[in-house]
């Protein structure tokens, strides 16, 4: 069998772990899929598994990566729903950073014609995020308004293009000005600095006095206990992620007095738990995915040989939406 290179992490001490080898493939077993990899899609916790951090510890070495588009190559006898030469994206707990990728039948889904390599890679985990936290968990309604933190990193900009498909007004909370500029593009309707030290009271203005009925917030920390001074009466707030570092404590007298709920969000586990659950986020975002709803805006591009650059820009902050690795420049 062809070999083929792999981004491997050989210890926990972040982007610099990465080393580009070569490697001989398996042979399939039941119900797996060999996947040529054109575009792998990068996420915070790709981050978070190179320096031990995230929840998934796999041990070194390992090959990062959560989730790619290519074609299939080579798939299992009992595999029924592809074929080799099928274009396709896939989803895992990582490996997605390689030439090849084996995964689970269960794990892929057609790449619509709406979608190139690139961004079919880097769509489904954060639009998985973005719908699993806005439809079934924060029951978002259109002519609600909506509070969207870190809207500029993927899953927030995902999230701000969901909201705008219910029909929601969006507020987009983001760093500085480019990033807010590339929020406006994915159709906020408001932007706001996540430095500001008004940013509560400038909602509220915005608001009439009401607040926001919903907070999407996979950033943490302090900004989320601004965003509970922002959040309106019976209001429901999403925690997402701690993009930040920082998991933040909610003061429970105040969720009593506004009488808003936290809700937990997880996009993957959710589905795994509940099968009925699972069926309608697969339609939904098979759906979505062939109207080209949440198309994903990518700041960066980075070839394999140069993945551990790729996961630095996402340690240093500096992507707007997604960073892809295409193992051909061409995706």
């Amino acid at each position: 069998m062809t070999s083929y290179r792999a981004a491997v992490c050989t210890d926990l001490t972040g982007p610099d772990s990465i080393e580009i080898q070569t490697r001989l493939p398996r042979p399939l077993t039941s119900g797996e899929v060999r996947i040529a990899v054109k575009a792998a899609g990068l996420n915070f916790p790709d981050l978070l598994m190179t320096r031990g951090k995230y929840q998934f510890r796999p041990d070194p070495p390992f090959i990062p990566g959560l989730e790619a588009a290519g074609e299939v190559l080579e798939v299992a006898p009992d595999v029924q729903n592809f074929r080799p030469g099928d274009r396709v994206m896939a989803g895992g707990k990582g490996g997605a950073l390689a030439e090849q990728w084996i995964v689970s039948e269960a794990a892929i889904s057609p790449l619509p014609d709406a979608l190139s390599f690139a961004e079919g890679a880097c769509w489904q985990s954060a639009a998985s995020t973005a719908w699993h936290a806005l439809v079934a968990r924060g029951h978002l309604q259109p002519g609600e308004t909506v509070l969207v933190l870190g809207a500029s990193g993927g899953v927030g900009m995902a999230a701000v293009k969901m909201a705008k498909h219910i029909g929601a007004t969006v507020f987009g909370v983001a760093s500085n000005e480019e990033k807010r500029e590339a929020v406006h593009r994915a159709g906020a309707d408001h932007l706001l600095d996540s430095a500001d030290k008004d940013l509560a009271a400038k909602i509220k203005a915005l608001t009439d006095g009401k607040g926001v009925d919903v907070v999407y917030d996979p950033v943490g920390g302090d900004l989320a206990i601004t965003a509970t001074r922002a959040i309106g009466w019976d209001g429901r707030y999403l925690i997402v992620g701690f993009a930040s570092g920082v998991v933040p404590s909610f003061p429970a007298n105040h969720v009593m007095i506004k009488t808003y709920s936290l809700i937990g969000v997880r996009a993957g586990e959710g589905p795994r738990r509940d099968p009925e659950l699972a069926k309608r986020q697969t339609a939904a975002l098979r759906e979505l995915a062939q109207k080209g709803v949440m198309r994903p805006h990518i700041s960066h591009r980075f070839s394999l040989a140069d993945a551990a650059q790729a996961l630095a820009v996402l340690e240093r902050r500096e992507a707007i939406g997604r960073v892809v690795v295409a193992m051909e420049t061409s995706s």
